[in-house]
């Protein structure tokens, strides 16, 4: 009998000390509920005691967490239609408010993340032009979409730090069409850069022209003052040669000595007739006087 009363006092002690004790994983808050009712909050990673059979846990993961939202239908300012799909990375930043609002179920938190993520990603898309969500899609869209869903769901001490659309497409029924409609563009824009470099080219060649010809001119200008002061020069010296007869005479004689050279150069016989009163015949036969 005193075994029996042992072993059951033994027993009851370990249940006892087992329920008073209790364990705080990393990245888990632990709510200490007496009575239902929340009494304390524990969110030190280790062992930690309780009253036994009194008090009881609820743990609630802290740590970031990720949902895939499924993909809906949104519809841009310009009536285009637009399939986008999202993801969200969120944590529980108000324990109490948390629980208290959810109960502390995850399933329940992402039903409330899909809602809010969804009409703040149609609220978003709907305020822009196709082609303005085209260009805001990365940081721009995510900022917007985090900022509007964050301030739907803070109520229920919920924070997202991210809601991001993973994949943004367009129907298949219209995908042709915008295809074809963004690939015109380009090609208008194409073109009318080439017709400005078209543009600026022939305003280049006319600039090229228009200098080639200014200097063209100067060139002839310049070769016409040169050639007239070559010509003064000329008639300067050849005025001066015939100042007087001596050196009037003198420079007759040169021609003739160089009209000579030509003739006998040209002349393959050797044989000139001259005038008896030519300077060549006054050369020759040495009456220069």
């Amino acid at each position: 009998m005193k075994k029996a009363i042992i072993w059951i006092i033994a027993v009851a002690a370990v249940i006892t000390l087992a329920s008073s004790l209790y364990t705080v994983n990393y990245k888990d808050v632990v709510l200490i509920q007496q009575f239902g009712r929340v009494v304390a909050i524990q969110n030190e990673p280790g062992l930690h005691f309780k009253i036994p059979f009194i008090q009881s846990t609820f743990p609630i993961y802290d740590g970031n967490r990720i949902y895939d939202i499924p993909q809906s239908d949104v519809i841009t300012r310009d009536k285009k239609s637009m399939i986008a799909d999202d993801y969200v990375i969120w944590s529980v930043d108000d324990v109490m408010k948390y629980y208290q609002t959810l109960g502390g179920v995850g399933a329940r938190a992402e039903e409330r993340i899909d809602a809010a993520v969804y009409n703040a990603t149609k609220n978003t898309i709907s305020s822009m032009t196709q082609d303005e969500v085209i260009a805001a899609r990365g940081i721009e869209l995510t900022n917007l979409i985090t900022a509007e869903s964050n301030s739907d769901i803070a109520g229920y001490g919920i924070k997202i730090m991210t809601a991001e659309i993973k994949a943004l497409d367009l129907p298949d029924d219209n995908k042709e069409a915008v295809y074809e409609r963004m690939i015109s563009e380009r090609g208008n824009i194409a073109a009318g850069y080439k017709a400005k470099g078209e543009a600026d080219a022939q305003k280049i060649r006319n600039e090229t022209d228009k200098n080639v010809k200014i200097t063209i001119a100067d060139a002839n200008r310049q070769a016409e003052t040169l050639l007239a002061e070559g010509e003064a020069e000329y008639m300067k010296i050849l005025s001066d040669a015939y100042s007087n007869t001596e050196k009037s005479d003198f420079y007759n004689y040169l021609r003739g000595l160089d009209s000579l050279k030509g003739s006998l150069k040209n002349n393959r016989s050797n044989t000139i007739i001259l005038d008896k009163d030519s300077e060549l015949a006054r050369i020759l036969y040495g009456d220069i006087e």
